[in-house]
């Protein structure tokens, strides 16, 4: 299977071929990954499929067209189609198109695309500012501005990085060969004999990167109860490069080695109150991430009940809060990927699908992400949301091993004993509940979820067998209460007090409940005459129907 992504798109050869499209559908895509940072289209390769259809053909005129034709219906859009032929026998056409370094590409009829994770998304006028200043940070990259020679290298910091190279196993066996001269050279930290903005970022002298427009620049904070400052920790020297920045920033702040202590069956667990795999991510993306062409300061706030990291400048353009969790847009793509090959980053672009994973097991909510005021917010909590579920998780993940994906998944419905699917849909930041199966994996066929009701009325809740197996000890909860039962506690609530609103039964019956499932109950009661609505909707009132259907006596509670 070939994996579509940031930079590789595949498609039938039908997209092409047919006549009613022109090749208009084709030059879109063009336009998307010149935008973005340059990438290949493979134009015959079915979805999912990583060879063509065996004997497949290409027609002789179908490359030309293609050369001929994206150019005279785009701007600033550069392709070069290659024919292929694949192992199998069938043959494709390999488009490669160069990313812009400072232009923007566009149709001929006006319209912008940018290639953001897998998808081609349209632009609109006003998305137009912020694609120029992502490009800006791109040309800030690869600029020689000071024209520092580069042998004006730190020596520590050159030997630093190249060892650390050659050590990564992220790092091919045929980049470890190369000279420290090539290496650099690799990395793009060298252009015609200068150390670019990158390379004296990372290896540079601390004189020559002072001397940067918009060199990093960390401070942190810390406040009471008040919010008054009470501490304060500066990185302004610019001696260190990134990688540095980050170990000081976690060497030097006390509070990172504070933790809660409570039981877990036999022992004893530490849960820090930030955990040093999400500090690090959360300093790494903001590095990665930040306008190196725009001036401001990344501030680290600490409060008493949690993190927050202020990162200037807004999300790179195609990423937001509501898609962050699956969408990476790489603003410095050539720092993101040193990040990542020194394994600074869990993957190239993003990392926020790891720190769900660490705060999820750790019994805390997952990172919230805003935007505004021409900076980015991202925030922590410092506190366990339930204690109880953290000694749960942990005996999950070593019973069964979930994956990545799984373990998120069971974290969020532990965390909020039961949700619809729509409600857990949002959480996991998807477009429908459709796209649930995979994050829902094997959950349901380990007996771990259980769920009741059907498509968009799905709702999601942790099995009580298997709390009571894994010796989970938090409190009983009526949150994931059957239907039969629970309409049983409605009958019995409406039959000692005759004639009740919802918000009086929902306190006497279990204020856990999500009111929306209690009326759902009614609605449902009334619906087969059981029960009668009396009023209207601010002031109604249930009482048991004259000659309701057959329900049991009011006091039986069906068991579980």
């Amino acid at each position: 299977m070939t994996d579509e992504g940031q930079e590789l798109d595949v498609k039938s050869i039908r997209y092409a071929m047919d006549k009613h499209k022109d090749l208009d559908g084709l030059a879109s895509d063009c336009v998307a990954f010149a935008n973005a940072s340059g990438g290949n289209i493979l134009l015959g390769i079915e979805d999912g499929e990583s060879l063509p259809p065996v004997g497949q053909k290409v027609p002789a005129q179908l490359i030309e067209s293609i050369r001929k034709r994206i150019p005279q219906v785009t701007l600033n859009v550069h392709v070069v189609p290659q024919l292929v032929l694949a192992d199998n026998g069938g043959e494709y056409i390999d488009i490669r198109i160069p990313g812009n370094q400072q232009s923007i590409g566009a149709t001929s009829d006006g319209r912008y695309y940018l290639r953001v994770s897998d998808e081609t998304k349209r632009l609109m006028p006003d998305d137009l500012g912020r694609l120029l200043a992502d490009r800006n940070s791109l040309v800030w990259e690869l600029s020689v501005v000071r024209r520092v020679p580069a042998s004006q290298v730190e020596p520590e910091k050159l030997a630093d990085f190249v060892r650390q190279i050659r050590a990564s196993d992220r790092v091919t066996p045929f980049v470890k060969g190369k000279t420290d001269r090539e290496i650099l050279d690799h990395y793009l930290f060298v252009k015609d004999g200068y150390l670019t903005n990158l390379g004296v970022l990372w290896v540079g002298r601390r004189e020559d990167r002072a001397a940067l427009l918009h060199a990093p620049v960390i401070q942190c904070m810390k406040f009471d109860e008040n919010e008054r400052k009470v501490a304060k920790w500066v990185w302004d020297d610019y001696s260190r490069n990134p990688q540095e920045l980050i170990q000081a920033v976690w060497d030097e702040i006390p509070d990172w080695s504070y933790s809660d202590e409570f039981p877990a069956g036999l022992f004893r667990k530490n849960v820090p109150h930030y955990d040093e795999v999400v500090v690090r991510e959360l300093l790494a993306n903001a590095l990665v991430h930040r306008p190196y062409s725009q001036r401001g300061d990344i501030f680290i706030n600490l409060y008493p009940d949690r993190l927050e990291i202020h990162n200037p400048g807004l999300l790179p353009i195609g990423v937001t809060p509501r898609n962050i969790l699956h969408t990476s847009s790489q603003r410095n793509p050539h720092l993101a990927r040193v990040f990542y090959d020194l394994k600074l980053m869990e993957r190239e672009g993003s990392g926020y699908d790891r720190m769900y994973e660490v705060l999820l097991a750790s019994g805390k909510k997952p990172p919230i992400v805003s935007e505004g005021n021409d900076r980015v917010v991202a925030t922590v909590r410092k506190h366990i949301a339930r204690r109880e579920i953290v000694d749960f998780m942990v005996k999950v993940h070593q019973t069964f091993f979930p994956t990545q994906k799984e373990l998120i998944t069971l974290g969020l419905i532990a965390q909020h004993e039961s949700l619809t699917a729509m409600e857990l849909a949002s959480l996991l930041e998807l477009k429908d509940s459709v796209e649930l199966r995979p994050w829902l994996g094997n959950l349901r066929d380990w007996g771990l979820v259980r769920s009741r009701g059907q498509t968009k009325a799905t709702t999601y809740f942790i099995e009580p067998d298997v709390l009571r197996r894994l010796a989970f000890e938090g409190a009983t909860s009526l949150k994931g209460i059957e239907k039969p039962r629970l309409q049983a506690l409605i009958l019995q609530d409406i039959g000692i007090y005759q004639e009740v609103r919802i918000g009086e039964l929902h306190q006497r019956i279990g204020s856990e409940i999500p009111r929306r499932t209690i009326q759902r109950e009614l609605a449902d009661m009334v619906a087969d005459g059981r029960l009668l609505a009396i009023g209207d909707r601010g002031a109604r009132r249930y009482r048991i129907a004259p000659n309701p259907a057959e329900s049991g006596e009011f006091g039986a509670i069906p068991e579980t």
